[in-house]
């Protein structure tokens, strides 16, 4: 089967739980249709570009699925009608993923400052 990438926006106003329950729907529609779901990640809720639906922010949920086509037709089907998605993208990818998405491996660079580190010399910028 192939892989994809299904990643959704989801309105700001809902509680980390509410958007846990759109991704396990999202799973089970996948499941109920002889397809898995490898990765289920949660990128929080960040800053939209522009607004949409009178929302500045959304919630950033991606889901790594080996599914037929029909699969993924019936979940973009079942995203389309739910009003709390405000949009959403699935792509077709060679292969899945091993470890975190480049989002979540974004969040681990940026905590550790701008440079990645420490730069290991304690003198850095003094004039000898």
């Amino acid at each position: 089967m192939p892989f994809y990438e299904h990643v959704f926006l989801a309105r700001q106003d809902l509680s980390q739980a509410q958007v846990d329950a759109l991704a396990e729907n999202a799973t089970k529609i996948v499941e109920e249709n002889n397809g898995k779901v490898l990765k289920t990640e949660t990128w929080g809720l960040r800053t939209l570009a522009y607004k949409i639906q009178k929302n500045r922010k959304a919630h950033y949920v991606m889901l790594e699925l080996d599914a037929p086509g029909t699969v993924i037709a019936e979940m973009e089907r079942q995203a389309r009608m739910n009003e709390d998605v405000l949009r959403f993208l699935t792509i077709r990818v060679d292969e899945a993923e091993q470890g975190p998405s480049v989002m979540m491996r974004k969040n681990e660079r940026s905590s550790r400052g701008r440079d990645g580190g420490s730069r290991g010399n304690d003198n850095y910028g003094k004039d000898d």
